[in-house]
């Protein structure tokens, strides 16, 4: 089965703050824009950045956070199922950037069904990102 690439619009706070982080921290390709947003391709997916001038430059986007696992999941989040070795550069990565962590990268469920890497953290306005890999991806929607 082939996906189809998602659309997501976020707020953020400054656009060049944004444009800094998708494209030199997570890698991103930019896309088009204009004073107020900017697209981005977020492994395949078209994601878009708008300008929230009500969020102010030092305020950031606040999230409800669930229990799950033992750990405080921010919502809402986002953020793409990659491959493992995708998911593994990218920990890397941010690692080697210094990102703040909300939830540590770790393995969920090893040796169950629906073994998953997962990770939390947010960009500079606030939103919540997770990044996950399978160790199957036929089990993305296993029960």
């Amino acid at each position: 089965m082939r996906l189809n690439p998602f659309h997501i619009a976020i707020t953020v706070r400054d656009i060049p703050e944004s444009r800094s982080f998708y494209a030199d921290v997570l890698g991103c390709p930019e896309g088009r824009s204009d004073q107020s947003w900017v697209d981005f391709n977020l492994f395949g997916h078209q994601f878009v950045c708008h300008l929230n001038p009500d969020i102010g430059k030092d305020g950031k986007v606040e999230s409800h956070y669930n229990p799950v696992d033992g750990h405080g999941v921010p919502v809402p989040h986002y953020g793409v199922v990659l491959e493992m070795e995708q998911w593994e550069n990218l920990a890397t990565n941010l690692k080697q950037h210094k990102i703040e962590f909300i939830i540590e990268p770790y393995v969920r469920f090893k040796g169950q069904t629906g073994e998953q890497a997962t990770m939390f953290f947010l960009d500079p306005s606030g939103n919540a990102l997770e990044f996950k890999a399978f160790k199957d991806m036929s089990q993305l929607f296993a029960v």
